[in-house]
């Protein structure tokens, strides 16, 4: 390809090539440079070029030295143009005349806007955008933003992935008979219908989450701490330390076990001569509790684990990641929304939790019913906590 851009971007204005005979109009620049990052005609971005006229002639005696480059990338960053788009700033020859040339690259979080303004180039000039147009930009940007447990790990392949597993549990589980029939498929279609990973095998968040032979690999909070402390507080004897790095189906099976294992019953009265076995904690709400953790929790930007801690007198089940979306620590119990809206719908259809929205209440119905006092909840802006305390 030419190294002059006259050839390779050509002589006449358009969406995506702005022209500026100088550097002396600032905000001309920034608009420009806003409208391109804006990329109304999603084109990937554009570029500015300054030195040339607007009828595509250079005009010769542009300074292109370091300095002139500096200026112009601080034209970006003095916190006028938000949010900061992408761009490249180098000296290039167009007709055979120095010139400098902005490349600036489509902006990710449209709409991008100088000093309050949305500017975008529908056509050959740079101007104001209308309500449709920031419409259009503010879809785009929605677009943009897929939930982490659905985006691909590049680090990983289908090694990485337990396709027994898949095969023998997840379809079984949480498949409905139309995808069993298409099983002749290849797997790797399989696994992409259900968004478990890319096309050419990249395993997504959600794959790994589910079926990663060890989660921790490339996702190192995915683990399930617990403790058990003998007495009321973290000064007590550790009588029992695990920590499950495995799969979500994986560790569902062991954390039951675990669980199940730490329980104690009591024999108490019923009505009349009548009694029965009750244990100090109903395991299906220690279940919603554990799994709606496993679940919320933040897999993108923390590396603690689910924490379980397990005293005399109480559970505190923590997980990272506080309060997401229109939730918030006065409006938890009413309000529903997701960080991980594919790993939910996927442990709903596997078993593990029940019906979206209702997991607080099911926990406290639970606890009613066994005689213990209602769950208590800790929220902070980066952690969840829940309290649930013995019968006894």
């Amino acid at each position: 390809m030419s190294t002059d851009l006259a050839l390779n971007l050509g002589t006449r204005e358009s969406a995506t090539l702005e022209f500026k005979r100088e550097v002396t109009d600032r905000n001309a620049i920034r608009k420009a440079i806003c409208a391109l990052a804006n990329d109304l005609a999603n084109a990937g971005g554009g570029d500015l070029i300054i030195g040339v006229d607007d009828k595509g002639q250079p005009v010769g005696g542009v300074d292109v030295s370091d300095s002139a480059l500096l200026k112009i990338t601080e034209y970006r960053d003095q916190g006028l143009i938000l949010d900061r788009p992408s761009m490249v700033v180098t000296a290039e020859k167009y007709q055979g005349h120095d010139v400098i040339r902005v490349r600036v690259n489509a902006s990710r979080t449209p709409p991008v806007r100088f000093d309050n303004v949305v500017y975008v180039r529908p056509g050959p000039s740079t101007r104001r955008a209308n309500r449709d147009d920031e419409r259009v930009l503010s879809e785009r940007r929605r677009s943009f933003e897929t939930p982490f447990d659905v985006r691909s790990l590049p680090a990983g392949g289908l090694q990485d992935l337990d396709l027994d597993l898949f095969r023998s549990e997840y379809l079984r589980q949480a498949v409905d008979q139309t995808v069993l029939d298409e099983n002749h498929r290849p797997i790797e279609q399989q696994l992409a219908s259900l968004r478990l990973a890319d096309l050419d095998g990249t395993p997504t968040v959600l794959g790994v989450l589910l079926l990663g032979i060890d989660p921790t690999t490339v996702l190192s909070g995915a683990h399930v701490q617990f403790i058990r402390y003998e007495g009321c507080d973290v000064g007590g004897a550790i009588l029992d330390d695990q920590d499950i790095g495995a799969n979500i189906i994986t560790t569902a099976e062991r954390l039951e076990i675990v669980l199940k294992g730490h329980l104690r019953t009591r024999l108490v009265a019923v009505d009349g001569f009548r009694e029965e076995q009750r244990p100090n904690y109903p395991f299906d709400a220690l279940r919603e509790v554990c799994m709606n953790a496993i679940m919320h929790r933040n897999y993108e930007s923390s590396n603690a684990p689910v924490r379980i801690a397990w005293f005399d007198d109480r559970i505190e089940v923590t997980n990272p990641g506080g309060p997401y979306g229109q939730v918030r620590a006065d409006n938890f119990d009413r309000v529903n929304d997701y960080r991980n809206p594919s790993l939910a719908a996927a442990m709903k259809s596997l078993g593990y939790v029940n019906q979206f929205g209702r997991g607080i209440g099911r926990i406290r119905s639970s606890l009613i019913r066994n005689g213990n006092p209602s769950p208590e909840f800790i929220i902070d802006d980066s952690s969840w906590t829940v309290l649930i305390r013995s019968t006894s």
